[in-house]
C-alpha cells in the first residue's frame, strides 16, 4: 500500500505538473478527513503525515492547549489541568498531539478522497498556470471570449481564465462569445476560488501599453509617453516627450498616413486620441494639451495649482468639448485645474480682484486709493508682500520716495501683527475637539476661527461648496473633513436606538 502512494504521488505531479509536495498535502487532508469521519467528533482536529520516501502514514489526534474554564470545551481543545499527567512540559498555546490507528487508504471514501486530492491538485495547478504567466510579465494579454455572465466576460488565455468586468469594457462595445479580445492586465484576484485575472479595456495604461507596441521608439527609449488622459471609447489624450532630438515625437506616434495612431483607435472601438507635445513648462504644456483650440493667454495660480486660461469667444465651445470633454481630459492629462472663459471674462475677473485687493490695502494700511492703485499695479496682492518685501524693490517704484515706502512697510506688519492677535483671541475660544480632529493642521484651523467656526458642531453643519470657498481646500478633502466632524453625530444616535 505504501508503495501504492508512492506511485499515486508521482504519475499525479507528473500529469498535473505540480510539485510532488502539493500532491502529498492533498492526500494528507484525505486522510485526515476520513480519520476525523470515523471519530464521529465534527470538531476534532487531525492530522496525518505521510513520509516522502516510504509512503509510511501517521495519524494524530491534535488538542489546543488553553487555560481551564467551567464551560464546556469544543473538541479541539484541552485544559492544562487535564493534559498536565500526560506531559508535564506542555503549557498554555502548546499542541498536543496523540496518535492513532491510520486509516487504511484503500477502505476511505474513495469519491470524497478523489474531490480532496483533485481540488487541491487542480488548485495548484492553476496556481503554476499563474506563475508561470506572470514570469512573461505581460502587461497586454490576447484570448478568446468563452461566455458571458451577469454581462462580464469569462475569457480564456492559454490554461488560465480571466475576467473582463463589465465596468471596465469600452461604453458601446458589443462584445460576444468567441470574439478574441485585448486588454490590460489590471490585478490579479484570489479571493474566489483560485486566482483569477482581472482585466480592463478602459485603463490609462492599457493605451500606453498598445502605443509601445505599434511605436518601436517608445520601447527602445528614444521616445517617452508622459502621460495619458481617457473618455473610453470617445477621445483620449497622450503627452508624449522626444528623448533624441532627430526624432519627432508627435509625427512618430502617428505614422505615416496616421497607421500606428490609426491601429490603436481601431482597437479602442474607434477613440480618438490626440498627441500632445510634453512641455517643462506648465503654461506650454496646457496649450497644447487644449489643443485644437487657440490659447490667448494663461495666468497660472500656483498656490492653488489651477490656471484661468483665456480663449478668444470663438474658441470658447473648442477649448472646453461637448459635454466639457476637452477642458476634462486636457486637466487630467496636465495635473493643473483649469477655468476656460472669454476676453471679457478675463478682464471682469481681474478687476473684481483689483479692487479687492485695493479695498484690502485701503482698509488695513490706511492709504488713499490712488496709493492702493499703485501698490497693486506693481503686482503686490498681500499685506505680507509689502511689509516684507526686499526694501530695494519697493524704493524701485518711482511714485513712492524713501519715506512712503518705510510707513507702508511700518503699517504692513502693524496690520500683520493686529490680525496675528485677533486669530489668537478666536483660537483660544475654539474647542479642543475641533482643534484635535483627524486632518486639522493650524493653518486650517486659523482659517476656520477667523470663518467664526469654533466649534465641531460648526465645521459639520457646513456644506462642501461653503467650506472649499472659506479654506480653498480641494473638494474631496473638504467631503472628507466635514465627515469626519459628523462621525460623533451617528455614534451618539447609534447610541440611543441600542
Amino acid at each position: 500500500m505504501n508503495r501504492e502512494i508512492l506511485v499515486l504521488v508521482d504519475a499525479l505531479a507528473h500529469e498535473k505538473n505540480v510539485d510532488r509536495d502539493v500532491v502529498f498535502g492533498a492526500l494528507e487532508l484525505a486522510l485526515a478527513s476520513a480519520t476525523k469521519k470515523r471519530l464521529n467528533e465534527d470538531e476534532a482536529e487531525v492530522r496525518v503525515s505521510i513520509d516522502r520516501h516510504s509512503g509510511e502514514h501517521k495519524a494524530f489526534r491534535v488538542w489546543a492547549v488553553v487555560e481551564d474554564d467551567d464551560h464546556e470545551m469544543p473538541a479541539c481543545q484541552i485544559a492544562i489541568t487535564d493534559v498536565a499527567d500526560y506531559d508535564a512540559n506542555l503549557k498554555v498555546g502548546d499542541v498536543w498531539e496523540v496518535e492513532l490507528e491510520p486509516v487504511d487508504f484503500g477502505r476511505i471514501g474513495a469519491q470524497s478522497a478523489k474531490q480532496v486530492i483533485l481540488q487541491k491538485i487542480r488548485d495548484a495547478e492553476r496556481e503554476q498556470n499563474l506563475n508561470d504567466f506572470l514570469q512573461r510579465r505581460e502587461h497586454i494579454v490576447s484570448g478568446v471570449i468563452k461566455r458571458i455572465e451577469r454581462g462580464n466576460a469569462i475569457i480564456e488565455i492559454g490554461k488560465l481564465e480571466a475576467i473582463l468586468p463589465r465596468d471596465q469594457m469600452i461604453p458601446k462595445e458589443n462584445l460576444r462569445v468567441g470574439d478574441r479580445v485585448k486588454a490590460f492586465l489590471l490585478r490579479i484576484d484570489r479571493m474566489g476560488r483560485g486566482p483569477m485575472l482581472v482585466l480592463s479595456r478602459t485603463a490609462s495604461d492599457f493605451m500606453a501599453k498598445l502605443f509601445e507596441l505599434e511605436v518601436p521608439e517608445i520601447e527602445n527609449g528614444f521616445i517617452e509617453l508622459k502621460g495619458v488622459a481617457r473618455d473610453p471609447g470617445m477621445r483620449a489624450k497622450i503627452a508624449v516627450k522626444s528623448n533624441d532630438q532627430r526624432v519627432d515625437p508627435q509625427g512618430t506616434c502617428i505614422g505615416v498616413r496616421g497607421t500606428r495612431v490609426n491601429a490603436v483607435t481601431n482597437e479602442l472601438a474607434g477613440e480618438r486620441v490626440d498627441i500632445v507635445l510634453w512641455s517643462h513648462d506648465p503654461a506650454q504644456f496646457v496649450i497644447g494639451a487644449l489643443s485644437p483650440a487657440e490659447v490667448n493667454s494663461i495666468i497660472v495660480d500656483e498656490d492653488n495649482h489651477s490656471m484661468d486660461v483665456v480663449v478668444d469667444e470663438s474658441n470658447l465651445a473648442m477649448a472646453i468639448g461637448r459635454g466639457g470633454q476637452n477642458v476634462k481630459l486636457a486637466s487630467e492629462l496636465t495635473g493643473w485645474k483649469l477655468n476656460i472663459m472669454t476676453v471679457e471674462q478675463a478682464e471682469q475677473k481681474h478687476e473684481e480682484e483689483f479692487s479687492k485687493i485695493r479695498e484690502l490695502f485701503m482698509a488695513a494700511l490706511d492709504i488713499g486709493e490712488d496709493v492702493a492703485d499703485v501698490l497693486v499695479q506693481e503686482g503686490f496682492t498681500t499685506l505680507e508682500e509689502v511689509a516684507y518685501v526686499p526694501l530695494n524693490e519697493m524704493l524701485e517704484i518711482e511714485a513712492f520716495d524713501e519715506d512712503t515706502v518705510n510707513e507702508l512697510r511700518a503699517r504692513a506688519r502693524d496690520a500683520l501683527l493686529t490680525q496675528a492677535i485677533v486669530r489668537e483671541e478666536k483660537l483660544e475660544h475654539q474647542a479642543e475637539d475641533l482643534k484635535t480632529l483627524e486632518g486639522m493642521t493650524p493653518d486650517l484651523a486659523a482659517t476656520l476661527a477667523e470663518n467664526d467656526i469654533h466649534t465641531r458642531d460648526d465645521l459639520a453643519e457646513l456644506a462642501v461648496d461653503e467650506l472649499t470657498d472659506m479654506t480653498g481646500m480641494d473638494e474631496d478633502s473638504a467631503r472628507q473633513l466635514i465627515l469626519k466632524a459628523r462621525e460623533h453625530w451617528f455614534a451618539d444616535a447609534q447610541g440611543d436606538n441600542a
